[in-house]
């Protein structure tokens, strides 16, 4: 197997983890905790007016064992998608056009999330957008194995992703949306540090996060290989932040069960770099005319 083969095929593995972890914790959400769907469909301001287009009243709606029943069967059924979605980004390369269908529908899934929570936290457009490398990760994942490789317009598409989860993970950071009391937890918890401590420190990572963010589009592949370097680590660090801060021995499997799916969905946040990286690692290393493996007819 060739130097060039060998490097798609790590870009390709990267992508599959993360796309993979991501559906996997989100149908694990799906299944056994909360989610923002309820959210909207006990709005009466927003679907009030489709139940009393189809003949019923609300109290008669939101008083429905039956409404309850079908919503939470609802909710489960897309836990069990996701856990296909999750399947098929393991087998994409074996079934590049089903496994594709599913990418796209799960990045659709996904973006529906989005605008739920974007809802459920107060209509804060940091909040929309953070989860943008979430979303667009399984078309990344889909338009690298249709496209063989990564080209320029994917390498942007990632660097915007990336850009905008990191700049908007920063804007919570440095107070500009309130800051997280879950964001001050872990920082306390793994760090040590008191409560004025931990909010300058996050003060501080949000604003690197910015500095990070707009190196990514610096015409210099050495500065933004750097800059997705940071994202690697820093991306990794809050990610695994959530198991490191809130699961302890004493109630290891319980709080395994609640904390590590917050973990898996955020995979994303340093493979989605991880793959950027080795992608301009790959380019330094070969010539500009690269014959690319054809993952489309495996």
């Amino acid at each position: 197997m060739d130097r060039d083969h060998i490097s798609l095929s790590r870009q390709l593995g990267v992508l599959q983890v993360g796309a993979t972890a991501l559906f996997l914790g989100r149908a694990w959400q799906h299944w056994f905790w909360d989610t923002p769907y309820r959210a909207l469909l006990w709005d009466e301001h927003w679907v009030g007016p489709i139940v009393k287009k189809f003949g019923g009243t609300w109290d008669a709606y939101a008083a429905s064992a039956a409404t309850d029943r079908i919503i939470q069967w609802s909710i489960e059924s897309l836990g069990w998608f996701y856990l296909l979605c999750a399947l098929a980004a393991i087998l994409i390369r074996r079934f590049p056009r089903a496994g594709g269908g599913f990418m796209i529908a799960g990045s659709a899934g996904l973006i529906v999330l989005s605008a739920l929570y974007y809802k459920e936290h107060f209509f804060y457009i940091g909040q929309l957008l953070e989860y943008t490398l979430q979303w667009s990760f399984p078309l990344i994942l889909w338009y690298f194995v249709r496209n063989r490789g990564f080209d320029r317009s994917l390498f942007l598409a990632l660097r915007v992703a990336v850009a905008l989860t990191f700049t908007c993970h920063g804007l919570y950071a440095v107070g500009f949306y309130p800051v997280p009391g879950q964001f001050v937890s872990m920082t306390m918890n793994i760090l040590g540090l008191g409560n004025a401590e931990a909010v300058q420190f996050l003060r501080v990572a949000g604003i690197l996060d910015f500095i990070v963010s707009a190196g990514l589009f610096i015409p210099d592949n050495n500065v933004r290989k750097a800059a997705l370097v940071y994202c690697i680590f820093w991306g990794a660090a809050t990610s695994f932040a959530r198991v490191g801060a809130f699961v302890h021995w004493a109630d290891f499997w319980h709080d395994l069960h609640q904390w590590l799916l917050e973990t898996l969905y955020r995979f994303p946040h340093f493979m989605g770099p991880l793959a950027g990286v080795l992608y301009l690692l790959g380019q330094s290393k070969t010539p500009a005319a690269v014959i690319r493996p054809d993952y489309s007819n495996s």
